[in-house]
This record gives structure tokens, sequence and C-alpha cells, in this order.
């Protein structure tokens, strides 16, 4: 696993293509970021409709108001490593 990782390295830096491995990298750490946000979201959902149920309505339109921010934020992101790319 390692050495196809170093020969991948290797593969990128030989042809110039480091940018666009970071470009990679970059993305995949926001998507991962975004969907370690909304998991927490969804837990402390979870939590309080438990903890208070006649709230459900109001607590869940709070998460998905703030699931819709961070996949907002994700977006942005990806549109930034996509101009990275081209320009």
């Amino acid at each position: 696993m390692l050495y196809g990782m170093l020969a991948m390295f290797q593969d990128a830096a030989a042809t110039g293509g480091l940018d666009l491995l970071g470009a990679g990298i970059g993305i995949g750490l926001a998507v991962m970021g975004a969907g370690i946000g909304i998991g927490q979201i969804g837990n402390s959902v979870a939590q309080g409709i438990a903890r208070q149920p006649e709230a459900a309505g109001d607590i869940q339109g709070a998460g998905i108001i703030l699931a819709a921010l961070i996949e907002g934020a994700a977006l942005f992101g990806l549109v930034i490593t996509v101009l990275y790319k081209f320009f």
C-alpha cells in the first residue's frame, strides 16, 4: 500500500502533476470534514430529539439548515480546488 502511494507521488512529480495531486488531496479533506461535521450534527439532533421530543420539529429544522451550510462550505472548497486546477 505504501509502496503504491510512493510510486504515485514519484509519477506525479515526474510528469509535473503535483498541482493536481494537491488539488485532489485538498478536496478529499474538504469532503471528509463536511462528512464529519454533518455526522456530528446528526448525532446532536438525535440526542436533542430524544431529550425533548416536543421540540422535535424545531431541532430537526435547525439541523437541516446547519447541514446545508456545511454542504455549502464543502461545495465552496470544491469550486476553489477546481479553479486552482485550471489557473
